[in-house]
Order: structure tokens, then C-alpha cells, then sequence
């Protein structure tokens, strides 16, 4: 299913289907399963970490089917609208269906979203309740005038702070029209491949991070060494720090 999320052609979806479809028959053999992979009116396959409901502990599982869904998505979603500011989002078939795909790759350690569409189709919306139902902090950095790489790295530090050194979850919500300048994709590109940015601190700065996460890396049995400490505060970003990058197809920034 991973895999066929990054399809983006109906021919190429359509043939992973058909090898998922074999595949799946051969390693299960006395299921029928061909329902799930027909091509008229398949029956949903969606697994998703709040199989049990979002405020229950994560467990990655099959919802039976939409009404089930729908149920635990609707209770999510009341819940965030009493916290934050209420998304009139309607929960049609597709969109909850994206949200049990965000949700299962947020759940991942170096798990990013690319959400391709068109302005008002419900990305960040998505989005944002993927993160809620994910625990984590939806953060979205505020483009002005005079924001430039400065600012960006500031807002990174922040949520490196939040997701490394405090161990929370955080989701960094990203437009393409928040592109401003190119060179922020350098540092972007830093985080979505290896989760180190490499200028983004100075040395004194590293100190002060290796001494905020040394009690939770002796914890977990590491030598505080310098090397360790570091490698446990960026295993911790790739655990906890997740992007969705919401790109529209219309327009050049594709």
C-alpha cells in the first residue's frame, strides 16, 4: 500500500494492483481475497494506526469498513474542533481515506507527506487532522516580507527543540506558495533526507542540545559520549518530526 500511495499514474496504480492482487494469493492462499483488488466496486482496505480510536494507544490495524472509519474520524474531528479553531471539513470517502495514509506515514520514523492538489481541496485541513489524531503539534512558519533564511532556520530550531530535545511530536505543515526564497529547500532537502541540517546550529548551541537530551540518552543505555548524544537527538527528529508539503499541480513551483 506505501508503494502505491506514490503512484501518481491511474495505468501505474492499476498494474502494482494487479501485482499486489497475485502476490497476495500466493502468500495467502486459503483467503479469498479477490474483492479487495477488483476493479469494479472493490472492498476498502484501510489500515491505520487509530484503528481503535485516536485517543487509544496507536495500534496499526484493518478498519472494517467506511462506516467504522467514519465513525472514528467524525470523534476526531469534534475533538479538534473543541481544542483548536473548528475546520468545517466534510469526510467523504477519499478524504478519509488520505487521512488514514497520512496518519500511517506521520507514524513512521523519517515519515514526510506530499499532498498534491488544488487550493481548497482540503490538504491542510487533512492535514492538520492527521496531525491531531498523530499527537502531534501542527506548526506552519509565517511568511512576511523580510522573512528570509534566518528566520527559517529560528523556526526549525524551535521544532528541533520540540521534537529532539523535549521528544514531542510535531507535524510542520509547508506550502509551496512559502517558497519564497530557493534556498530554502536547501534545509528543507536536509530534513526530508536525513533529518541533520547542517549549518543550522553553531557549536555552542550543540552543547546546550547534547546536555538537554543526555539524561534520555543514558536512559536508553548510550555512553553520553558527544557522537552519541547527537546521533540520539537526531534519531529522536526523525522519530517525532514530520513535514507535509501541500504542492499545488497549477503553476511552476512543481
Amino acid at each position: 500500500r506505501i508503494y502505491g500511495d506514490r503512484l501518481g499514474s491511474v495505468a501505474d496504480l492499476k498494474k502494482y494492483r494487479s501485482i499486489a492482487d497475485g502476490t497476495a494469493k500466493k502468500a495467502f492462499a486459503k483467503y479469498n481475497i479477490s474483492h479487495f483488488f477488483s476493479d469494479k466496486n472493490p472492498v476498502p482496505l484501510v489500515f491505520a494506526p487509530f484503528s481503535k480510536g485516536h485517543e487509544e494507544e496507536p495500534c496499526y490495524d484493518r478498519i472494517p469498513d467506511i462506516d467504522r472509519l467514519s465513525e472514528l474520524l467524525t470523534k476526531a474531528l469534534n475533538e479538534y474542533n473543541e481544542t483548536y479553531a473548528a475546520m468545517d471539513l466534510v469526510l467523504f470517502e477519499d478524504a478519509m481515506k488520505h487521512v488514514a495514509k497520512i496518519t500511517r506515514i506521520i507514524s513512521n520514523s523519517s515519515g514526510h507527506a506530499l499532498l498534491v492538489g488544488v487550493g481548497g481541496s482540503g490538504r491542510q485541513s487533512l492535514s492538520r487532522l492527521s496531525g491531531f489524531i498523530g499527537q502531534c503539534s501542527v506548526i506552519m512558519i509565517v511568511i512576511s516580507g523580510s522573512y528570509g533564511l534566518n528566520d527559517l532556520k529560528a523556526d526549525l530550531q524551535a521544532m528541533f527543540s520540540k521534537a529532539g530535545v523535549k521528544d514531542e511530536g510535531v507535524m510542520f505543515l509547508f506550502t509551496d506558495s512559502q517558497i519564497t526564497n530557493e534556498k530554502f529547500l536547501v534545509y528543507l532537502n536536509d530534513l526530508l533526507s536525513s533529518g541533520d541540517i547542517a549549518d543550522l546550529y553553531p557549536s555552542e548551541d550543540k552543547d546546550a542540545i547534547r546536555n538537554g537530551v543526555r539524561s534520555g540518552c543514558k536512559g536508553a543505555g548510550i555512553p553520553d559520549t558527544p557522537e552519541n548524544l547527537w546521533t540520539f537527538f537526531i534519531g529522536r527528529i526523525k522519530k517525532n518530526l514530520h513535514m507535509s508539503i501541500c504542492f499545488s499541480p497549477v503553476g511552476e513551483a512543481m
